[in-house]
């Protein structure tokens, strides 16, 4: 292997590894990858290694909230055979996380060509000052909404929170955890309805980029460096998320604020 082709595979590490890193916590994965590939020289990165790390980041999150996952599977189905009042949050949960899912999955669908547009580091810097603010304004905003306590309103509105994270620099876990907070939601029930509503929108968006990756002209050539970043990207949105759950349960969320404040002026200095 030449001496290039592991400067690659290096570069696609770090790429992996600010992707994993970047993806649960509320400073927009896909503006810190392109800040990323900025910097080291990579160009933008195409749709294909943006479904690919995505996948990755699916992964993690998916082996993380397995249990969760099963139990309201299991426990909905149960409730729609027998009804019983048991397994009825757990249906009731399913049925939020669906209504949640429609806004982005919708828009998803009729604005795919302009999220798939590249931006600027400017407007990145200003989406993440946005996002600051919003962190900061909800700030200390103390929800008493468990996961039983979540009306189809409440769903729309955190749904309407994902759509406005199609716009590119806007960070998805951050709009869906600050509309939570805002709609009343306790930090952890925010935190787990934001997961569970990343699962089926990016799970949409595997399916819907599969056949782009199939049709990868250069997969041989690159899938070494896709692999390695592959794993990267798994291993480091694993410690993320476990590091950013601690973060949320903390009520720390506001740090948050800072750094999106400070990364935005960097880039609007240096870029």
């Amino acid at each position: 292997m030449g001496e290039v082709d592991i400067l690659l595979i290096i570069k696609m590490i770090i790429i992996g590894l600010v992707q994993g890193f970047t993806e649960p916590i509320p400073v927009s994965s896909s503006g810190h990858v392109m800040i990323a590939s900025e910097i080291l020289g990579l160009g933008e990165q195409g749709f294909t290694f943006a479904i690919l790390t995505n996948t990755a980041s699916l992964f993690a999150i998916l082996f993380i909230y397995k249990k969760d996952i099963v139990r309201l599977a299991v426990n909905s189905i149960l409730y729609l055979k027998t009804k019983k009042s048991s397994y009825k949050d757990d249906y009731r949960f399913v049925f939020f996380i669906i209504i949640g899912t429609i806004p982005a999955g919708v828009l998803g669908v009729l604005l795919s060509d302009y999220i798939a547009e590249s931006v600027s580091m400017t407007t990145i810097a200003v989406m993440l000052f946005v996002t600051g603010i919003a962190l900061w304004l909800i700030r200390n905003i103390k929800g008493n909404k468990g996961e039983g306590d979540i009306k189809i309103k409440d769903a729309f509105l955190v749904g309407l929170g994902q759509a406005v994270a199609l716009t590119p620099g806007i960070s998805r876990s951050g709009a869906t955890i600050i509309s939570s907070i805002a709609v009343g939601m306790k930090q952890d029930t925010a935190l787990r309805f934001s997961f569970m509503l990343y699962i089926p929108i990016s799970l949409g968006g595997v399916i819907l980029g599969f056949s782009d990756f199939l049709n990868e002209p250069n997969k041989a050539e690159l899938a070494i460096p896709y692999l390695v970043a592959f794993i990267a990207t798994l291993l480091m949105t694993y410690f993320a998320m476990k590091w950013f759950m601690g973060i949320m349960k903390n009520g720390k969320l506001v740090y948050f604020t800072y750094y999106c404040f400070f990364i935005g002026v960097l880039l609007l200095i240096f870029f």
